[in-house]
């Protein structure tokens, strides 16, 4: 019978096994505890210092909203110098239509003149407003990529914002070459008269 035991000795047994679980837990909250009052502490540290620099956390996101709009303005402008737009539609049109009425009001005129009149200059109103468009979504966009030199110089611009501003760009500059390259009739020439 040297195998039976005492009721103290069971609980000692057991005690050494089992590691007690509330100190395991309660050591465990206090580290979250700790590492949460850490990051609280980090957060009011950087808000602490922009108050200290005259910066308003809110007024920072807000300025990146404009750079964002300004950025998706310039991609668009850019898209459209390239696709055309409703303003240079009408203007060719119109150009169309004045040389239409020049060509029947003057009988004598040769068939080189009347494709100059009636269509040429409707090719290069649509050039024309191509390139307006492009020199404005090429200057949007230049300027928005600049911005940061002049605002705000320390924050760095959000990557997106560089890359849809660096897109209208490419686009501006795309489209003002194909505007000049159909002006001077260089790209998609009229056909000749004879």
């Amino acid at each position: 019978m040297g195998t039976t035991k005492t009721d103290d000795e069971a609980v000692t047994e057991a005690t050494e096994v089992k590691p007690d679980e509330e100190t395991v837990d309660a050591t465990e909250a206090e580290a979250a505890d700790t590492t949460n009052e850490e990051e609280i502490d980090e957060d009011e540290a950087a808000e602490a210092e922009l108050l200290e620099n005259g910066v308003d956390k809110d007024a920072g996101e807000s300025a990146g909203v404009g750079q964002g709009a300004g950025a998706v303005v310039s991609a668009a402008l850019g898209f459209v110098s390239l696709t055309g737009s409703w303003i240079g539609t009408l203007a060719s049109e119109r150009q169309q239509l004045v040389g239409q009425l020049h060509a029947q009001s003057s009988s004598s005129s040769s068939v080189a003149k009347l494709l100059d009149e009636g269509y040429g200059q409707a090719w290069h109103a649509t050039a024309f407003w191509g390139g307006v468009f492009a020199l404005l979504g090429l200057i949007v966009g230049v300027l928005v990529l600049a911005r940061p030199a002049f605002g705000a110089p320390g924050k760095p611009q959000a990557a997106w914002i560089k890359s849809v501003s660096w897109g209208g760009v490419a686009l501006g500059v795309l489209g003002l070459l194909l505007a000049v390259l159909k002006y001077t009739d260089v790209l998609l020439s009229l056909p000749s008269a004879s």
